[in-house]
């Protein structure tokens, strides 16, 4: 009993000291990332909950930021939809990342990849979280500051990303900028074979459903 809760405690400190990490991660990025990945300072579990926290600040900003400063009609907004819209991009983006690697002589699995994706995801969840409470206490004319904020937020996470599948795939600048667009590239790719892919489920699940229609119509 004592050997196991010992064991639950030093899992919980290895979780916690990962989370701290992601401050380093982020303020050191060179240096952070390569240490994520290649000195296993960080987890799944840190990874996992920075993508949690993403995903939750993005349906906040929608659901409580001042209205002066975003349009979104709260009566239509649909969480589960919110999520999905982001999630399955940036998982769609984590597995193009991954498949086109070998093509790239890239060195990072994808649980690097997505670790490294989720730990860029910092940014945008210090600066925005604090921002749907400073909505409701500056004017639309002081607007500018939320602007430039949002702004830094967007642009910090994505120069992590950048940042962090250089050191993953242990690439170049331009190998990487050149990487990233054949990334996006595979993410619509993949994207259209799910779209084609439900089409046509949906095209048989008509069809089989006419099918028995016809078949018990004339039999009973």
């Amino acid at each position: 009993m004592t050997s196991s809760v010992r064991a639950k405690g030093q899992r919980f400190d290895r979780y916690r000291e990962t989370l701290r990490y992601g401050l380093y991660v982020i303020f050191h990025p060179f240096d952070g990332f390569w240490d994520l990945i290649h000195e296993t300072r960080g987890s799944l579990g840190a990874a996992h909950t920075f993508l949690i926290l993403f995903l939750l600040t993005r349906v906040l900003k929608l659901m409580y930021t001042n209205f002066q400063f975003i349009t979104a009609p709260i009566q239509y907004i649909n969480i589960y939809e919110q999520c999905a819209s982001l999630l399955l991009p940036f998982l769609i983006l984590c597995l193009s990342n991954w498949a086109l690697s070998t093509l790239f002589d890239g060195k990072g699995r994808f649980k690097d990849i997505y670790m490294a994706m989720c730990y860029a995801l910092l940014p945008y969840v210090l600066i925005q979280l604090p921002l749907i409470l400073i909505s409701h206490m500056i004017s639309f004319d002081e607007g500018e500051i939320y602007s430039v904020l949002m702004s830094v937020s967007v642009i910090w996470c994505v120069l992590l990303a950048f940042v962090g599948l250089m050191e993953v795939h242990d690439y170049g600048p331009g190998k990487t900028f050149i990487f990233l667009f054949a990334t996006v590239f595979g993410a619509l790719v993949i994207l259209f074979l799910i779209l084609v892919f439900f089409s046509l489920l949906s095209d048989a699940y008509g069809y089989f459903a006419s099918l028995y229609r016809e078949i018990a119509f004339r039999l009973y």
